[in-house]
């Protein structure tokens, strides 16, 4: 049996210790009111029996407070009060320094949350050290200087989860819609070194990996390129080869006609796309940011975001190549043929790309092929996202975040080059339990939590005005968001819409089953839902008023949080069915991972959901291997497309290189009652030979998940 020490070190269960500890409290109390040996040895075995009976490991902080009840329901009240002295002397001892266990079981390996925080980030790297250790430093400065007291306890206790408290201290941002149009087509600055306008597509697309690893490096959170800025560098490409192919021929004394000489130019001209394609594909996987990990960059592919004509010609060529070498994968250190987390691929389904008889269909059987193989791409309507943003069509910054619909001094709408500064997330659930089901009670909490969310974000507004463009001259300076001149604050794009601010959410679904004693799901309990997110939009819209800046509902995509989030709740209110009883909760609107519902239901349900999330929301469906079965997947496209903004599939895509299984590597309970991943061919539970893809919160991920995450996808089932 293990348990989480307070550094974040998994060991294992000592009943020793509890009885040392309450020993030492017995001494403090006269000799009548003291416990006997064997009341202590039935009060440190009553709480092993407790965690033993635990659903995960439990924390030491945990442990200690069933030490106490234990002590209290024996009826040793002195003893129980000298144990609490005791452990509040302890508290100010380990307060005295916060940081220094942390980073030791960091740098040795040995803290489990940190090295399941992030499923993109590798924990034995020495560059991902680093980063932790950065942030340990980091989040005690934000505790004890830095943020409000009354929104530290929330974050602490799972009331509130305050994102990015580790890159809090310094002067940096959330995600972003790199304006790499500007930066290619009017030239930039990479590590105080120009970069003149490249001359052919392979050329833009290194320039355009290099502006990727630079931007990265310069915030914490995912960015978003369009594959027409950079597709606008073919034509330049078939200038080039078109005059050197004529040359050739004249040289050779060969006779050619201009489509003679057009046929060959446009033949490498493919290769010259293909290339460059691959340039973005293995550069973005094998580049390591300052953080230790692969950029979170997403690649936009939009065939109507380029004019018709030749220039739309041109984009299909490129999105053909991107979509045919994700097809292939990229190869592991064995050799073997795997899927990459990154670059995330969007693609937009559109009235020239969605039925058989238009001209792009080709292209969605493509994607089609690439998402029953490989999870990506992920797909936006552009019929439902025209109906939302007023009339409008462009990617999330990353995974999910969206920017809000926002129009220049030239009454122009604008998207790339704009950012989001930051996320504070409510738990909803919480809010429910607190309330005890009283309705009225609900309103007034969620109230009052919602006032911790908005100091937490003005905190986070408040630490980016005055900030210099100096600090990431990538962005501010040479246009992946500005060009503002050196020694300028980014003050004016914090305020009036430029950049987005976002009050993130997660639990609906358990929040309702609490106030209700039914799923969302159910008809009498939709209208509930609804009002909770009504609730939400009406804050920031407030907010919005009040301070011009614009704040903006987003559906978290809980990663590590919703391990945190599920503790606290176990801890402050027990195992409530339905409720509390798993190791995590649910993301943002979505449907409870348990729940039995069809893909198109599941899709047409949450649709009504992501028009109350303006900030940021996708929607999934969990399918089996569809790579037999693509007019299946072709069909969930042309839903999405009639029915919902954003959505994707989630398919498995998995690898054992102890025995070369190539299938879905299982979730089994070892023998310490931990859930681990075991090939199913060979029985290797060895990750560091596994090759395992799971999408966890929009982003694929490739270094596994804690426990809480793990049991959620465990318990996954098929909506297909």
């Amino acid at each position: 049996m293990k348990i989480i020490k307070r550094s974040g070190e998994e060991v294992g269960f000592d009943i020793t210790k509890i009885i040392a500890a309450v020993h030492k409290a017995n001494k403090e109390v006269e000799l009548s009111k003291r416990l006997t040996t064997g009341r202590i040895q039935a009060i440190a075995q009553n709480v092993e029996e407790i965690c033993k009976k635990s659903i995960r490991s439990m924390n030491v902080e945990e442990i200690q407070d069933n030490v106490e009840d234990q002590i209290m329901q024996s009826g040793a009240y002195e003893v129980a009060r000298a144990y609490i002295t005791y452990r509040y002397k302890r508290k100010l001892v380990r307060q005295s320094n916060t940081t220094d266990a942390q980073i030791m079981t960091i740098i040795e390996s040995q803290n489990e949350e940190a090295k399941q925080e992030n499923s993109n980030k590798n924990p034995l790297l020495a560059s991902t050290q680093r980063d932790y250790m950065a942030g340990e430093v980091s989040k005690d400065i934000t505790k004890r200087f830095l943020l409000p007291p009354e929104v530290w306890d929330a974050h602490e206790n799972g009331i509130i989860h305050f994102h990015d408290a580790d890159y809090f201290a310094q002067h940096i941002h959330n995600c972003c819609l790199v304006n790499l149009d500007d930066m290619l087509q009017n030239g930039t600055v990479i590590s105080e070194t120009r970069i003149d306008k490249p001359n052919s597509f392979s050329v833009a697309c290194t320039v355009a990996s290099q502006i990727i690893a630079q931007v990265a490096s310069s915030q914490y959170g995912g960015q978003s390129v369009s594959a027409y800025h950079l597709s606008k560098f073919v034509a330049a490409t078939r200038s080039k080869f078109q005059k050197e192919v004529r040359e050739e021929f004249e040289q050779a004394g060969i006779k050619a006609d201009e489509e003679q000489i057009r046929q060959v130019a446009e033949e490498r001209v493919k290769k010259d796309i293909d290339k460059g394609v691959q340039t973005i594909q293995y550069q973005v996987v094998t580049l390591m940011t300052t953080n230790g990990q692969a950029p979170f960059i997403t690649l936009f592919m939009y065939l109507d975001e380029a004019p018709e004509g030749q220039e739309r010609e041109d984009l299909a060529m490129v999105i053909c190549s991107v979509l045919k070498q994700r097809i292939l994968g990229v190869k592991n250190e064995k050799g073997v043929y795997i899927t990459p987390a990154f670059p995330k691929l969007i693609y937009v389904l559109d009235e020239d790309n969605i039925t058989k008889d238009s001209p792009y269909w080709d292209i969605t059987c493509l994607a089609a092929e690439c998402t029953a193989k490989r999870m990506v791409p992920d797909y936006i309507s552009a019929k439902v996202m025209k109906e939302l943003k007023q009339g409008n069509v462009y990617t999330c910054m990353g995974c999910r975040s969206f920017l809000t619909v926002y129009k220049d001094e030239t009454d122009h709408f604008k998207f790339y080059g704009r950012f989001n500064q930051g996320v504070c997330t409510i738990n909803l659930v919480d809010i429910a339990c607190s309330s005890k089901g009283d309705f009225d009670d609900f309103w007034k909490i969620f109230d009052e939590r919602l006032e911790l969310c908005y100091k937490a974000l003005m905190a986070r507004h408040n630490r980016l005005m005055g900030t210099k463009s100096d600090i990431a001259p990538i962005l501010w300076q040479y246009g992946a968001l500005a060009r503002l001149k050196k020694g300028e604050t980014i003050d004016a794009l914090l305020m009036n819409g430029y950049s987005t601010i976002s009050l993130g959410y997660a639990g609906l679904c358990e929040c309702v089953h609490y106030m209700t004693g039914k799923n969302h799901t159910d008809t009498s309990a939709t209208p509930f839902a609804l009002e909770v997110m009504k609730h939400l939009n009406d804050a920031c819209a407030k907010w919005k008023e009040k301070e011009h800046i614009d704040f903006s509902v987003y559906g978290t995509p809980l990663e590590s949080t919703t391990y945190k989030f599920a503790k606290s709740l176990q801890k402050r209110f027990g195992m409530i069915e339905g409720v509390t009883d798993k190791n995590y909760i649910t993301n943002s609107y979505h449907v409870h991972v348990i729940e039995e519902i069809s893909a198109f239901d599941k899709l047409k349900f949450e649709a009504q959901f992501q028009n109350l999330s303006p900030g940021g929301a996708i929607s999934y469906i969990e399918v089996p291997d569809m790579q037999e079965n693509i007019p299946a997947v072709l069909s969930v496209m042309q839903y999405i497309y009639e029915n919902i903004m954003y959505a994707e599939l989630n398919t498995k895509s998995d690898y054992c290189s102890n025995c070369g299984y190539n299938g879905e590597i299982q979730i089994i309970t070892d023998e310490h009652g931990k859930l681990a991943w075991e090939c199913p061919n060979c029985k290797n539970r060895d990750e560091n030979t596994m090759s395992v893809a799971r999408r966890t919160c929009g982003y694929i991920g490739t270094q596994f998940w804690n426990q809480g995450r793990t049991q959620e996808i465990k318990e996954r089932v098929l909506h297909l």
